[in-house]
């Protein structure tokens, strides 16, 4: 994708805000000539003239003119970073969204990839990247002006204007792989990092911080070499192209300064045409000091446009009736991605309302991998797998995720209330649904023996609670809004005497009602 085409796909997403963007990018390249004008007429009007009105009426009206140029260079500025606020609304939940999508797919290496992307994005676009390249299409223009002041100053200013063309591939040629690369390792190492803070007791209570350590520091010096390689290329051509670009502005004024000697221009004329032409090849010098910030903005907005148009806005599906809890499983097959063996082959079985079903088998049998299928949260499967002649992956997932209830073999709670969590974090008078819940569950007198009751904060995965707490509070979390399905992995793992009961009691009741 060229820089034109990711520009172009931004302004259209615009609107009318790009089309004002491009249109005060218009002008105010234009009145970037006054300056070299007003150079012009004072070297051979005023000074042959003499004349002093003169002189304060192009002085006043040059004064207005950069003060228009200043006023949209501000607006458009201004523009470009509301704009940018904006994509949180247009992308910020499909994009946080994506996390958990992706990671059902399978692809776990996506981690919080889209949102740093959507931040890349939005710091890109609200400095002053874009306007090198809004302001690149004006470079031929102020070629093609200095050529009708002379010919031979306007073939100086287009070799100078190539050469620059030249470095500025060159550094795309140089950078782009490796930069590519040192953003795959950085976000490599931040994933490991993200892993050893949340397995921090594991990891100190079993001496593994030097191993762990030692992978990270390998990861992240790696990436950081690739990243010093990239921005040495960058530095390195960006310093050729600044004094290439002062070498070509003294020798446009010293040709310039030969004509008017002998007398093919005038004085005024050499000296707009350094001005004109040092304004021609300014936005190449700038796309090349920002070509790395470009570069990281071009992969964001890929990928980040890559996943909106794979995973559209969920809200925008058709719900359907809610389920009752009708299931049916045919020839349902489950394999790793890139793996021959299946963890699953040919499961089939049928349940009604108020049927119970348990699954008994060794480790690595395939049990969490059915209930992952069945509760929507594992999407790449063959075979049927509907509830009430409709198949999973058809339902909203909203509405799905409010006829299911799912307690993962490991439970993760989130930092906040025990009624939030249970509540599924929903927002709304939900007291009664959640107090409904947690007796249904048994839990109801183990939370008011909380210091807080359900307004107890369980902070970051739950850990001012104990495993057996997690357990149950996560059970309430499965029967929160009475769903019509209900899938247990290994639900008593941690459970006391107390706890067993509970659990037996509350799969008894939730089939009486039909669940």
């Amino acid at each position: 994708m060229t820089p034109a085409s990711n520009l172009i796909s931004l302004f259209r997403l615009m609107g009318i805000s790009g089309y004002a963007v491009v249109g005060f990018s218009l002008i105010a390249n234009l009145l970037m000539l006054s300056g070299p004008l007003f150079m012009l007429q004072i070297y051979d009007r005023v000074l042959t003239s003499g004349s002093i009105p003169t002189l304060i009426a192009l002085s006043l009206l040059v004064a207005l003119l950069y003060c228009l140029y200043g006023f949209l260079e501000f607006v458009r500025s201004r523009i470009m970073i509301r704009f940018a606020g904006s994509l949180e609304g247009e992308f910020g939940g499909r994009a946080f969204e994506a996390i958990s999508r992706l990671a059902v797919q399978g692809d776990r290496q996506v981690r919080t990839g889209p949102v740093f992307d959507l931040g890349a994005v939005r710091q890109f676009l609200s400095g002053p990247g874009p306007f090198a390249f809004l302001d690149s299409p004006w470079t031929p223009v102020y070629l093609l002006i200095v050529y009708l002041l002379h010919p031979v100053l306007g073939v100086t200013a287009l070799i100078a204007a190539v050469v620059l063309v030249t470095l500025s591939v060159i550094n795309n040629a140089l950078t782009r792989q490796t930069s590519q690369e040192a953003q795959a390792l950085m976000a490599e190492a931040n994933s490991i990092a993200e892993e050893a803070r949340r397995n921090a007791e594991v990891i100190t209570s079993l001496g593994m911080i030097d191993g762990i350590r030692s992978r990270w520091s390998a990861i992240q010096e790696e990436g950081f070499l690739r990243h010093l390689k990239a921005s040495d290329r960058t530095g390195a051509v960006a310093a050729m192209t600044r004094t290439l670009r002062l070498a070509f502005q003294s020798a446009i004024l010293a040709l310039g300064a030969w004509l008017a000697i002998i007398q093919e221009i005038s004085p005024g004329t050499m000296i707009a045409a350094s001005i004109i032409m040092t304004r021609a090849l300014a936005p190449i010098d700038q796309m090349v000091a920002h070509w790395h910030g470009f570069l990281i903005f071009r992969q964001a907005w890929t990928r980040l446009t890559g996943i909106v148009a794979d995973k559209p806005d969920a809200t925008t599906r058709i719900a359907l009736p809610d389920p009752k809890g009708q299931v049916l499983v045919r020839n349902l097959t489950v394999a790793m991605p890139g793996s021959s063996k299946a963890q699953l082959a040919n499961v089939n079985f049928e349940l009604e309302e108020g049927d119970g079903l348990a699954v008994i088998g060794p480790t690595g049998s395939g049990k969490t991998t059915l209930a992952r299928v069945l509760a929507g949260a594992s999407a790449r499967h063959n075979g049927l797998v509907q509830i009430d002649g409709v198949e999973i992956g058809q339902y909203p997932e909203r509405q799905l995720g409010r006829s299911i209830g799912y307690l993962p073999q490991s439970v993760e709670l989130f930092d906040g209330t025990i009624g939030q969590n249970i509540s599924r974090f929903q927002s709304g008078d939900v007291s009664e649904a959640v107090i409904s819940a947690a007796r249904l569950a048994n839990v109801h007198e183990m939370i008011l023996r909380l210091p807080d009751g359900y307004d107890t904060r369980i902070g970051e995965s739950g850990e001012a609670l104990s495993a057996g707490q997690r357990q149950r509070i996560g059970l309430a979390r499965a029967l929160y809004g009475m769903p019509c399905l209900v899938i247990l992995d290994e639900p008593n793992s941690n459970l006391d005497s107390e706890g067993e009961a509970a659990l037996v009691k509350a799969v008894s009741d939730i089939r009486k009602r039909g669940t």
